[in-house]
């Protein structure tokens, strides 16, 4: 019987000077925003709209992306935890037996989380540079965006985290730095892999001038973006959360699935042609 079984014990580390070392999870979040920012300018600059306000919008979405992402694993994921540990909500430090602290970067970061938050920074952003209407702005920014969410991913992958189930089978990825032995399912390359799809797909109906209103790129973003992710969860291990009393589906899937109707009936109201 064939195996398609790989180990994976990737060092966390890409490299080291002294004490300081480059982690492929954060270089996996600078390129997915140095590749937005160029992506955005390439398409500003395609529509000959003024790019000199995009360096304060990639301000507007880092903050808003790392903060989301944060309050949304805190809120969403773990707040029996940190009710009783409110300093390592925004400080990456933990809590030592002794009472002390130590520092462990962040390590919990929701992407339901960042999603409400790019669209809250955005708002902000929009209200300060209002050169073009806030759907305008998303329906260009989604992309990028969705291919940042990819990296990220592969991020997660690198540092064997947002694992899939066992396989029950010679089929997966054995997580050598979780100390284990059986393959799961690589739910960050299924996930991953669905936002590389997802992203060439809304570049080409982004390129193919859809004459539709505004937003309704965004309404197609949220509707498959969300959708891909309830499906990956079917594979996905438990990341807690409130489906510990709504068990029926993944906390994934419920904080998935408001956001899947909502992109459903902004693509419904945007689907006329604009006049």
């Amino acid at each position: 019987m064939y195996s398609l079984k790989i180990l994976w014990e990737p060092s966390a580390t890409l490299f080291k000077i002294g004490s300081f070392g480059i982690h492929y999870y954060s270089l996996m979040f600078v390129i997915a925003f140095s590749l937005g920012f160029n992506i955005m300018k390439k398409m500003y600059e395609k529509e000959k709209v003024s790019i000199e306000t995009l360096e304060s919008m990639l301000f507007y979405i880092v903050i808003a992306t790392l903060l989301g992402a944060r309050l949304g694993h805190v809120f969403f994921y773990d707040w029996a935890y940190y009710q009783d540990h409110l300093m390592e909500i925004l400080l990456p430090i933990s809590t030592k037996p002794d009472g002390g602290y130590t520092f462990v970067g962040f390590r919990g970061l929701a992407s339901h989380g960042a999603a409400i938050g790019i669209l809250l920074g955005i708002i902000l952003y929009q209200r300060k540079y209002p050169y073009k209407p806030l759907a305008w702005i998303l329906d260009r920014l989604i992309i990028p965006t969705t291919l940042g969410g990819a990296f990220v991913r592969i991020g997660n992958f690198f540092n064997s985290e947002i694992v899939g189930n066992f396989t029950g089978n010679n089929f997966g990825v054995v997580f050598v730095n979780r100390g284990e032995s059986l393959p799961r399912h690589p739910a960050q390359l299924y996930e991953a892999m669905g936002y590389f799809i997802l992203f060439f797909f809304l570049r080409y109906l982004y390129r193919k001038g859809l004459n539709r209103k505004d937003g309704f790129l965004v309404g197609v973003f949220m509707t498959a973006l969300f959708s891909i992710r309830f499906l990956v969860e079917f594979v996905k291990a438990s990341q807690g959360g409130f489906e510990t009393f709504l068990p029926a589906l993944s906390t994934g899937q419920w904080l998935s699935v408001p956001l899947i109707i909502a992109g459903i009936i902004v693509m419904y109201r945007t689907r006329t042609v604009n006049s």
